[in-house]
């Protein structure tokens, strides 16, 4: 069970008081890794030996926060208590009314499927940095030179900035998921129906859904001026309706960063490898290229092998 599927189990059984621990808790990391229970007490205004040791103990036991005994007895929140935080601010917003099952759990982020209070399918995207190692993260990702930042706060950092991404693509008519909301960690989306490209072993027509992939990022480029920068066949969903949505722009950049043009070809040659191995379509990523740049207007560089 993912942390997320932890919080999602548990958040209907908090109470008010739970919350106000977890708050003081998020509130004093920013000082401490370790926060001690008479500043816990104090600043959640509970009784120190009866309401906060119930509460700091059912908080452990429902694994939303761990402890340590050394110099002091100091609690820390872990990414369920975190999870269960942008829940409830999420649920207060009027933006979330009840998850469904879901849509994947990855290296750095837990994907569900929701309700709103409408009944709308809508899709909650948990930030989970730290699941891959933390040099891996620094290098891949420029918002992370804080060397003290924890990973709840670097998951909070690349969910900001996802969401931000999304609303400028989206503003340029990029397929992407439609981008609603944004709290701590959690990036909430319109609704992701589909698969992976990876998880298709055949596709009616792919030199159209080729076509389309490049026309997106030709639009991400040109119009919005952003370059996704780690694109491939596992973030690029392919639609019932044979549509795609390009999902995980943490790691955007835009087209005047250093390393613009190598991402960019980077992108390009992924899709395009994928696509030659699978599919047998030959594309030359240097025309490819000059068609995303606006350097060329045609799209002849599709050549079935």
């Amino acid at each position: 069970m993912s942390s997320a599927d932890v919080a999602v189990k548990v958040f209907r059984t908090l109470q008010i008081e739970d919350f106000r621990v977890l708050q003081v808790i998020e509130t004093a990391m920013s000082q401490h890794e370790f926060v001690s229970k008479e500043q816990i007490a104090r600043f959640s205004k509970l009784d120190l030996a009866r309401d906060t040791d119930f509460r700091l103990s059912r908080l452990s036991k429902l694994g939303l926060i761990y402890r340590i005994t050394e110099a002091y007895v100091g609690y820390t929140l872990n990414y369920s208590g975190y999870d269960c935080l942008a829940i409830n601010a999420l649920v207060k917003a009027g933006v979330l009314e009840a998850f469904g099952k879901s849509l994947g759990v990855g290296k750095e982020a837990d994907v569900f499927d929701a309700l709103n209070p409408k009944g709308e399918r809508i899709a909650i995207k948990f930030h989970r940095l730290g699941r891959i190692s933390f040099r891996q993260t620094r290098r891949k990702r420029d918002y992370t030179n804080e060397r003290s930042a924890s990973w709840l706060y670097q998951s909070r950092l690349a969910a900001e900035k996802e969401f931000h991404a999304l609303k400028l693509v989206y503003l340029h008519k990029v397929a992407v998921p439609e981008p609603i909301s944004q709290t701590r960690h959690v990036v909430v989306m319109g609704m992701i129906d589909g698969a992976e490209l990876a998880e298709y072993k055949e596709i009616q027509k792919p030199e159209k859904v080729l076509k389309e992939i490049f026309s997106n990022v030709r639009k991400a480029y040109l119009q919005a001026g952003v370059i996704h920068a780690d694109l491939s066949e596992y973030n690029i969903i392919l639609k019932p309706d044979m549509h795609v949505l390009i999902i995980d722009w943490p790691q955007c950049v835009t087209r005047e960063h250093p390393n613009a043009q190598e991402l960019l070809t980077r992108d390009v040659r992924n899709v395009a490898r994928f696509f030659e191995r699978k599919h047998m379509l030959k594309v030359e990523p240097k025309e490819v290229l000059a068609y995303v740049t606006g350097e060329s207007e045609t799209t002849t560089w599709l050549h079935p092998t």
